[in-house]
């Protein structure tokens, strides 16, 4: 993937300061390339850092400005750290793109671990809690900014309940912010991704966690045949096209978009 592999035809994002975490790989990674094309300069936040380096240096290479940070996401102080990291080397933040999440087991919820499903939250719905916490007060005194949280469509789904309720919380939480933070000039929209092919994962979601088992691989065959059965185009997106989305409803051409969850999914939103 080369700097410019997004072919963006303007610079939408010239002097502004981006921070994108998960930005190691997948849509997070496609997001920070996208954005620093078009002019921004990139804090890439991920805990995987000799990737989330390698991002930075692809931007480098094609003359663009990218930086790292490495932090927990799931917990406060990771959170905190980012903007602050963010705020002492740039002296504010533009965009926020909270993209740290992702299922990490699928099956029935009755067949679910107590220990999983908290595991499931923890992962997809605290890091962008934590990270929009981090970042208001900073947006709020420069009386402006865009935040960007990557949902799912999996809010209507099946065999991934804890990931579902969490990113409903982050559907509920955009509109929310986007309710209290209009007077301060600050945007906050969500991009849903339906089903990406990512390739082959720099660091597997269930790292340090157990592997599949069975049932998971039961679980993940139902996700994927509910996805390509409710998904009018038949395929699945690329990295590439959700960073398109994302930085749209990021730049001044979305100025009158807020508090709202884009599908960017093919058509599906989940069961029909």
């Amino acid at each position: 993937m080369s700097l410019d592999s997004s072919q963006p035809n303007c610079r939408r994002f010239d002097g502004q300061i981006a921070i994108v975490t998960g930005g190691a790989q997948g849509i997070g990674k496609a997001t920070a390339i996208r954005l620093a094309a078009e002019g921004a300069t990139v804090l890439i936040a991920d805990r995987a850092e000799p990737q989330a380096q390698a991002v930075a240096d692809i931007i480098a290479a094609g003359n663009g400005q990218a930086s790292t940070v490495s932090a927990d996401l799931e917990t406060w102080e990771g959170a905190e750290s980012v903007v602050k990291t963010a705020v002492d080397r740039y002296g504010r933040v533009d965009v926020a793109v909270h993209n740290v999440g992702g299922t990490i087991w699928a099956k029935p919820f009755h067949l679910y671990p107590i220990d999983q499903i908290e595991k499931e939250i923890q992962r997809s719905l605290w890091p962008t809690l934590w990270c929009c916490r981090a970042v208001i007060p900073q947006m709020v005194e420069q009386q402006s900014g865009s935040i960007v949280n990557v949902g799912s469509v999996a809010t209507r789904g099946i065999n991934r309940v804890p990931y579902s309720a969490a990113k409903g919380g982050v559907a509920a939480t955009t509109v929310c912010l986007a309710m209290e933070l209009a007077d301060y000039n600050i945007r906050v929209n969500c991009v849903a991704p339906g089903g990406v092919d990512g390739g082959e994962r720099a660091v597997p979601r269930n790292q340090g966690l157990g592997d599949y088992d069975q049932i998971d691989a039961d679980g993940i065959k139902g996700v994927m045949d509910q996805t390509f059965r409710d998904t009018p185009m038949g395929r699945m997106g690329t990295p590439d096209e959700l960073a398109a989305a994302i930085a749209y409803m990021a730049s001044p051409d979305a100025g009158y978009v807020t508090g709202e969850v884009m599908h960017c999914s093919g058509g599906g939103t989940g069961l029909r």
